[in-house]
C-alpha cells in the first residue's frame, strides 16, 4: 500500500528500452463472478464494530474475527495504527502494522488468540520470517533504532529490522540495517547454493532519499524524473542517486547482527545507454489512458528461487529478474500497461509459467471499484512467461462494483495449493477477498468471495471513505487468514462447491508448511494421496476427458484401493486396483495416471 496517491508526472511519452507496452480498450472484459446475477455485495449494510456491517460470502465461511485492541487500536483512518501485511511461522500469524507487530496463535483456526503485541513504530511494517528470524520494514522518519519515539534524530531508523524470534513470546532486535530510502516492503531470498546466508531485497519508495549527512552513501543527485538528467555531457550514466535501484542485504544466519547492504542493484537501466532511469519515465500513454508512476523503485518483489526468477512490481513497470545469483539480480524483461497506475505486487503460478501483477490505482485509499471504473484499471494483469519473456494474457478485477465509501483496488494475495489448478486468494481492501481460478489464463473466473459493507465510522458522511478492508489475505496450512486494516484479524474456511471438489479441498489442506512469506514463493509439491488422485479425477471429469463408464470404473477401483489400504489386504490386491484404474483412465488423462502411479508406488 502507498500512503498517498501515486505521484503524477509530465505527460510526455518516451520509448522504453526493453519494455513492452500493452494497448487495450479502457473497457476490458469483465471477469466472471462466483455468484453471477444475484450478487449481494453491492448492497451490503454499512457498519463497523457496533453495529457490524452486513456480510456476504460465497463458498467460504468466516470462522473468527479478532478486533484490534490496546496499543494497536484507533479509529479507522488513523494511519499510525493501521494493520498491514502478514507472515506465518509454525502455528503463529505475525501481523505487521504502522505501530509495530502482533502475533496470533492460529493453532485452532476457529478460535485464534492474540499471543503478543510489540510496539515499534516505523511505518508500514511489512513482515517476513526465515527460521528464527523476523524481518520488519521501516520507512517513516519518526522511527528510531530502539523502537521508541523519544530517542534523538541521530538514532533514526529507516531500513530493515531483524528480530530473533527463537522465543516467539520475547522477540529481540539483533540488527537494524539502515538504507537510503527506508524499506516500504522487502523480500526474503534464499540462495540454494548457500545455506549459510539469506538475502533481503529492499523496496524503498520514500520520495526523497536520505542525505549523506544522515546516512553515508545516500544522495538525491541528480533529482527529478527527466531521464536526460542521469547522463553526463558525454552520454555516460550518472550513478550517484539513491533512486532507481534495489538495495540487497546479506544476512549471515549464524550471526544475523552482521547483516549489511552488500549491493545496489540497478534494475531499471537502459540496456543501450546504461542510464539508470531507463524504464517508464512517468506520465500517461496517450489519450484516454492511465497516468502511470515513474519507475524509480519496486513496490514489491516476489522471489521464486527454485525457478531462478523474481517478479518486480516496480511502480511504472512489471519486471522479470534473474536471481540465479541472489546477491546480483539482473532484469531480463519489462512490461508496462496503459491502464496501470501503480505496479504494486506479483505472484507466480506454482509451475512458474505464469505471473500476475496488481495495479494499486489510487494508492489503496481511493474507491476504485465503482460501477464507472474500467475493468482493466486497478486490476490484475496476467502474463504467460515464455522463454524468459512476459506475454500478456488477460485481466482480472473484482467482478462486482463497490460503493464510493469503500477504498477498493487489487492488493495482496497468494496461491491456494490445489493440485493441477492455479487458484489465488486476493485482498481487495473494502472490496473484501476474492478467490479466482486462472488455470485458463485467458479466462480467469471467481470461485469464492467474502465481503463486508462499508465502514461508517468515525465519518458517517455518505461519500467519505473510512479506511479499512483486507490488506492481505493468504492461504496457510488449510485456512485463509486475513489482516484487516481496521477490523483486526480474520480466520476463514474455504468450502466445497461446484467450483472446488471435496477431493481438491482435502488435497489443498494436506499441504503443510513450516513458514510462509507471500513474497518468497516456494513450490508446493503434494505427497501422493487418495485426495490428490481424486482431485485429478474430478478435474478430468470437469474437462470432459473422463466420463461415463470409464469414469465410474476408475472411481470404483480407487475407492476399493482406499478401502483395502485401511485393512490387511495384500500388496498384490492393491496393485490390481491401481493397475485397473490406470488402464481405464488411459493416455487421455496423463495427470490422473501420474497421480495413480505415484500413489501405487507408496504401497509397493
Amino acid at each position: 500500500m502507498k500512503l498517498t496517491q501515486p505521484r503524477r508526472h509530465g505527460r510526455r511519452l518516451i520509448a522504453i528500452a526493453g519494455a513492452m507496452v500493452l494497448g487495450i480498450s479502457l473497457f476490458g472484459t469483465a471477469s466472471a463472478s462466483a455468484a453471477d446475477e444475484l450478487d449481494p455485495r453491492p448492497d451490503l449494510t454499512p457498519g463497523y464494530q457496533d453495529p457490524k456491517a452486513g456480510e456476504a460470502a460465497s463458498n467460504i465461511e468466516l470462522l473468527a474475527n479478532l478486533p484490534r485492541e490496546g496499543a494497536f487500536n484507533a479509529d479507522p483512518g488513523n494511519f499510525s495504527f493501521v494493520n498491514s501485511d502478514l507472515a506465518f511461522s509454525g502455528d503463529n500469524a505475525i501481523v505487521g502494522g504502522y505501530n509495530g507487530f502482533q502475533i496470533y496463535d492460529i493453532s485452532e483456526p476457529t478460535a485464534p488468540d492474540l499471543r503478543g503485541s510489540y510496539v515499534c513504530p516505523g511505518g508500514q511494517g511489512d513482515v517476513s520470517v526465515f527460521g528464527n528470524l523476523l524481518f520488519v520494514s521501516v520507512e517513516e522518519s519518526r522511527a528510531r533504532i530502539d523502537c521508541s519515539l523519544t530517542a534523538p534524530v541521530s538514532e533514526r531508523m529507516m531500513g530493515v529490522r531483524v528480530f530473533d524470534i527463537s522465543d516467539i513470546d520475547s522477540p529481540v532486535q539483533v540488527a537494524a540495517v539502515q538504507t537510503c530510502r527506508g524499506s516500504h516492503t522487502h523480500t526474503v531470498v534464499e540462495d540454494p547454493d548457500d545455506p549459510a546466508n539469506v538475502y533481503i531485497y529492499v523496496s524503498g519508495t520514500a520520495g526523497t532519499p536520505r542525505a549523506a549527512s544522515d546516512l553515508a552513501g545516500c544522495s538525491n543527485t541528480p533529482s527529478g524524473n527527466n531521464p536526460a538528467s542521469f547522463l553526463d555531457a558525454d552520454g555516460n550514466p550518472i550513478l550517484t542517486s539513491s533512486r532507481f535501484l534495489v538495495e540487497v542485504i546479506k544476512v549471515p544466519l549464524a550471526t544475523p547482527a552482521d547483516a549489511a547492504v552488500v549491493n545496489k542493484a540497478y534494475l531499471f537501466t537502459d540496456s543501450t545507454t546504461g542510464n539508470p532511469h531507463g524504464l517508464w519515465p512517468g506520465g500517461n500513454h496517450g489519450v484516454g489512458t492511465q497516468t502511470t508512476s515513474t519507475t524509480d523503485a519496486c513496490h514489491d518483489i516476489t522471489a521464486y528461487p527454485e525457478i531462478g526468477l523474481a517478479a518486480g512490481a516496480c511502480e511504472g513497470n512489471g519486471i522479470l529478474i534473474d536471481i540465479s545469483d541472489p546477491e546480483a539480480p539482473v532484469r531480463i524483461d519489462a512490461v508496462t500497461d496503459p491502464g496501470f497506475a501503480y505496479w504494486h505486487s506479483a505472484t507466480f503460478s506454482n509451475d512458474g509459467s505464469k505471473v500476475i501483477f496488481t495495479d494499486e490505482w489510487g494508492g489503496g485509499t481511493g474507491a476504485r471499484c465503482r460501477a464507472t471504473d474500467p475493468m482493466n484499471w486497478g486490476a490484475n494483469a496476467l502474463f504467460d512467461i515464455v522463454d524468459g519473456k512476459m506475454e500478456f494474457a488477460s485481466y482480472y478485477k473484482l467482478p462486482v462494483p463497490q460503493s464510493v465509501k469503500e477504498n477498493c483496488v487489487a492488493h495482496n494475495g497468494s496461491l491456494i495449493p490445489v493440485p493441477g489448478r492455479d487458484i489465488m486468494v486476493q485482498a481487495w481492501y473494502q472490496g473484501g477477498l476474492s478467490i479466482f481460478d486462472f488455470t485458463d489464463i485467458e479466462n480467469p473466473v471467481e470461485i469464492a468471495y467474502f465481503d463486508r459493507g462499508a465502514i461508517n465510522f468515525p465519518n458517517a458522511n455518505a461519500t467519505t471513505i473510512n479506511l479499512g478492508g483486507y490488506w492481505s489475505t493468504y492461504w496457510y496450512n488449510g485456512n485463509v487468514l486475513g489482516s484487516e486494516i481496521a477490523r483486526g484479524f480474520d480466520s476463514l474456511d474455504l468450502l466445497v462447491s461446484e467450483h472446488l471438489s471435496a477431493n481438491e479441498l482435502a488435497a489443498a489442506k494436506e499441504y503443510l508448511a513450516d513458514e510462509f512469506n507471500a513474497q518468497a514463493q516456494v513450490s508446493y509439491e503434494h505427497a501422493p494421496s487418495f485426495a490428490v488422485v481424486g482431485s485429478y479425477i474430478d478435474q478430468a471429469e470437469r474437462a470432459g476427458t473422463l466420463v461415463g463408464d470409464k469414469l465410474a470404473e476408475v472411481r470404483e477401483h480407487v475407492a476399493t484401493a482406499e478401502k483395502l489400504s485401511m485393512g490387511k489386504a495384500s500388496k498384490r490386491a492393491l496393485k490390481a486396483q491401481f493397475d485397473n484404474a490406470i488402464r481405464k483412465a488411459g493416455p487421455a488423462n496423463p495427470d490422473v495416471v501420474a497421480a495413480l502411479t505415484a500413489l501405487a508406488a507408496t504401497f509397493a
